[in-house]
């Protein structure tokens, strides 16, 4: 499974590519302004930014939501960075939208989606990655795994090249659980990701470890 980071934090992301496991970056319009990144000019060059930190693919997301304006758009995005996958929300348009940058060769993330059908749809369209957004479902008491796990079994009848690209993970657990129903990639906090480091006994083993070094020297 592929390690996203969901964050336009510069630090965060270096230290996710620090740590040897980062395959790409997600970010979204309110997380660009959670970091004060505003203006068009401001927000292309942090994309850019970003593509030069880490190795691999980094979803920008447009803004508009109609056809003619996503396609302007996601072309403009495309041509920052070869590694800028364009991120198109899903809605009818949004769909039209993927078919056209498919065809164009231009990668795409359907982003927003919270059913089967919508995953579907989007694979049809011919895009590179599906985003259900599991923690967002669990908010409402909807099973965003089961989601996954619903949309693994289709994407695996018919062979779609589509990515599953589990979304809005919250916590350690999820990437777990994520990573056992067969989710191409997960993406989430940089607390996600280091939480799989830490387990009790790891840190008592090493503890006693060094007590007993010590002792011997």
């Amino acid at each position: 499974m592929k390690f996203f980071i969901d964050t336009a934090n510069l630090a965060q992301i270096k230290e996710a590519q620090e740590l040897g496991v980062l395959d790409g970056v997600t970010t979204n319009p309110s997380l660009m302004a959670k970091e004060g990144i505003t203006g068009k000019d401001n927000i292309l060059k942090h994309y850019v930014d970003i593509c030069n930190i880490v190795d691999g693919d980094v979803s920008a997301e447009v803004i508009s939501t109609d056809y003619e304006s996503m396609i302007k758009e996601g072309e403009e995005l495309a041509e920052l960075h070869d590694q800028i996958v364009v991120k198109v929300p899903m809605i009818k348009d949004g769909i039209k939208a993927i078919k056209y940058f498919s065809d164009k060769g231009i990668r795409t993330n359907c982003t927003l989606v919270f059913s089967v059908g919508q995953a579907l749809l989007a694979a049809k369209a011919g895009a590179s990655y599906v985003s259900p957004f599991i923690g967002r479902l669990d908010d409402i008491s909807t099973d965003g795994l089961n989601l996954i796990a619903e949309i693994r079994h289709v994407y695996d009848n018919y062979n779609f090249d589509t990515e599953i690209l589990a979304a809005s993970v919250r916590h350690t657990m999820h990437v777990i659980d994520c990573a056992k129903i067969g989710a191409d990639v997960m993406t989430g906090p940089l607390s996600s990701i280091e939480g799989l480091l830490k387990h009790p006994l790891t840190d008592s083993g090493l503890a006693k470890f060094l007590e007993d070094y010590k002792k011997g020297n």
